[in-house]
């Protein structure tokens, strides 16, 4: 049987009766569209963080879109961020006419370097967006300290970081908003797609709930300002409200997968996740590195074993951002990961045994080499 780096199957089948129940609420509710289930979700999402206001929307890419514009981000001002991402980062901060500045990350953690991000600063500066990666935080005290120093807003990316803490403090509760995906890979995922940003700036969220909706505020049939068709759907508000009340209990699962993989693999020569000081890592992928990254997964597709790599291609070296004037070299640390970092299997519902194998067959593989 083929061991996938990502399933779900294991876990709808123990839940399976409380998905099929919120299905059936929303079918039953009488309002399919922006009603209970996306009102209620809302607010414990934002409970959950301790902020004020959460506003869903259709996917993680418009939660990042759709906040810049919240916030007064627009065509012309400049996003400093990383390119060690998912695409989506910048897709989103070039959809609205702004410029994605990069800078690059750190070695150990994979992390943005915010030693960096005032060398980057210009006059066109206006937020900086620090991307949680892989189930940490991002060292938020510099980026706060320069947001204040240059007047920015900082905006963080939470795609990857359901449930993290950095030195006690959510993920999402650092910045003036923050956007979250509910993929379904994700460590608070769906059954589709689905997204929501969090801020307690009254302003932003009045903004977010218009550009949601066409741009329509008091009534349906008056645009106050052009918006978007963007709401999260009524059925994934009310599985996404069953699953964070499990949501403690997938980051310990997960926990104790990492846990599992450290005590397995950590007298290899695989370079295991570094722990960022102060951070509470939720390990949404559990990311190892090696100089022979492309011949240990070939080598773990006899032993019918899926990895992942995440990612293999730099958003600066791709050529959809070729305008961007990013030549190879410009962010050599991030260009030096991306040939060596690959994921191995992890999610909440991983037997133990399928892990195990994972291990023997990455030890004999690595044994080989």
């Amino acid at each position: 049987m083929t061991t996938r780096v990502w399933d779900y199957l294991r876990e709808y089948d123990s839940e399976q009766k409380d998905i099929m129940d919120a299905v059936e609420t929303v079918f039953r509710s009488g309002q399919l569209v922006l009603g209970e289930s996306v009102r209620s979700f809302e607010a414990e999402f934002a409970g959950y963080h301790g902020v004020g206001h959460c506003v869903g929307v259709d996917n993680g890419t418009n939660a990042i879109k759709l906040g810049l514009q919240a916030m007064g981000v627009g065509p012309g001002d400049e996003v400093i961020t990383v390119s060690n991402t998912a695409a989506p980062t910048v897709v989103a901060i070039d959809s609205i006419g702004a410029r994605p500045v990069f800078v690059d990350v750190r070695r150990d953690d994979y992390l943005m370097d915010t030693s960096q991000v005032e060398s980057a600063i210009t006059e066109r500066t206006r937020c900086l967006l620090p991307v949680h990666l892989y189930g940490q935080c991002v060292e938020m005290e510099p980026l706060e300290r320069l947001a204040a120093r240059h007047d920015l807003v900082i905006f963080e990316d939470c795609a990857q970081a359901h449930g993290a803490r950095h030195h006690g403090r959510f993920a999402g509760s650092m910045g003036k908003a923050a956007g979250f995906s509910f993929y379904p890979t994700k460590v608070l995922g769906a059954y589709g797609d689905g997204g929501a940003t969090l801020t307690s700036d009254d302003e932003v969220e009045r903004n977010l709930r218009r550009l949601r909706y066409y741009g329509m505020e008091k009534t349906y049939y008056v645009v106050e300002t052009p918006g978007h068709n963007s709401r999260l759907d009524e059925l994934q508000a009310e599985i996404l409200r069953r699953k964070l009340r499990r949501l403690d209990r997938y980051v310990d699962d997960r926990r104790a997968v990492a846990a599992r993989y450290a005590d397995g693999l950590g007298d290899t020569d695989l370079v295991l996740p570094a722990l960022a000081e102060g951070n509470e890592h939720v390990y949404y992928v559990y990311v190892v590195r090696h100089p022979r990254r492309d011949d240990i997964i070939e080598a773990l597709k006899a032993y019918d074993i899926q990895l992942n790599i995440s990612y293999p291609w730099p958003v600066h070296t791709m050529t959809g951002f070729a305008h961007l004037g990013y030549g190879t070299g410009s962010l050599p640390v991030t260009e030096e990961l991306a040939g060596e970092i690959f994921s191995l299997p992890m999610y909440p519902s991983l037997p133990g045994d399928v892990q195990d194998r994972v291990i023997s067959a990455l030890r004999e593989v690595l044994a080989s080499l």
